[in-house]
């Protein structure tokens, strides 16, 4: 290393190649399974039966199987090796699943008003006690569903969103359930048709959520609660810092998060302690406190910031 050119480059460990999604492999294919039957089930039910809610909760279905399958296929690409020209690999392809699930469920939720506006227009009869049964058959469903994805959905983004879905299908279920009750009770038709709004409605605010996530992984954000002056703060609190620029943190997706800073250090520690100790100690720091383990540091001695702006310009 030049005495003229004082730079440290340090990883806490080599680019990560696994996914948080992709230990959840095996589960989503068992809650894509569940969905399909269901799926078909609640047509069949729904046609049977004339009743909006529930050929809503299978359309819905039909969306999540979509999803599901679209989450799959994007863990498969983005544990795929790195290469040359893709140094994360293919990771933020389960970042894309995510935001097409969120663009799908979008657009399920304001087809269901829809429909469910038309039927308050033009009524028809439904057979509550067949929509009941058919409700019940997917209520049990997205709930073992349900259970398959709870953990994961604490760990991807990717994962979360099948989990979202199946959680407004399971929703719906329930609001099938209770709109089939109320007709078998009362014989109020409008019961079907509203049951089919909620289920339009409950899907955006959920989905709204984890489109603003994915986008800030997308834009590059900060990772969620990786507050950057803090990090400023615990980096310039070494001994022999002086200060830091050019910090930059971001989220490549669900689970791996990585940072990179200028960090210019008095000269006179640099040569006391060396490179590889202060390179220790900066990684410890931001490993132990904000659970970035992938970071990269470059050293400068004080004096070299201007010397980089110089020649830039």
């Amino acid at each position: 290393m030049g005495a003229g050119h004082d730079h440290g480059h340090a990883h806490a460990g080599p680019p990560p190649t696994g996914t948080a999604a992709a230990a959840y492999r095996g589960r989503l294919r068992i809650a894509l399974a569940i969905t399909l039957g269901v799926m078909v089930v609640e047509i069949v039910g729904g046609l049977l039966a004339d009743s909006l809610a529930l050929i809503a909760d299978a359309a819905h279905m039909a969306t999540d199987a979509l999803g599901l399958g679209m989450a799959l296929l994007a863990i498969h690409f983005a544990n795929r090796p790195a290469g040359p020209n893709r140094t994360f690999g293919y990771a933020r392809a389960e970042i894309l699943a995510a935001l097409a699930n969120c663009l799908l469920l979008l657009g399920v939720g304001g087809y269901l008003v829809y429909e469910a506006v038309d039927r308050f227009i033009t009524p028809a009869e439904t057979r509550g006690q067949l929509a009941l049964v058919f409700a019940a058959v997917g209520l049990v469903a997205n709930v073992v569903s349900l259970s398959l994805l709870l953990r994961g959905q604490r760990e991807s983004l990717n994962v979360r969103g099948a989990y979202l879905e199946v959680l407004a299908d399971t929703l719906g279920s329930v609001t099938v359930l209770v709109s089939a009750g109320v007709i078998m009770a009362t014989g109020w038709q409008a019961a079907d048709p509203i049951a089919s709004l909620l289920i339009g409605l409950m899907i955006v605010p959920r989905t709204v959520k984890l489109l603003r996530e994915t986008l800030d992984v997308l834009l590059e954000s900060a990772p969620a609660g990786v507050d950057m002056e803090e990090v400023r703060a615990h980096i310039t609190a070494l001994p022999g810092v002086l200060g830091v620029h050019d910090l930059h943190a971001w989220t490549i997706t669900s689970g791996m998060p990585v940072l990179s800073a200028h960090v210019v250090v008095h000269q006179e520690m640099l040569d006391s302690i060396g490179h590889e100790k202060l390179l220790h100690e900066l990684q410890g720091c931001l490993g132990d406190h904000f659970a970035v383990e992938h970071c990269t540091f470059q050293l400068e001695p004080s004096g070299h910031a201007e010397h980089e702006a110089r020649l830039c310009h």
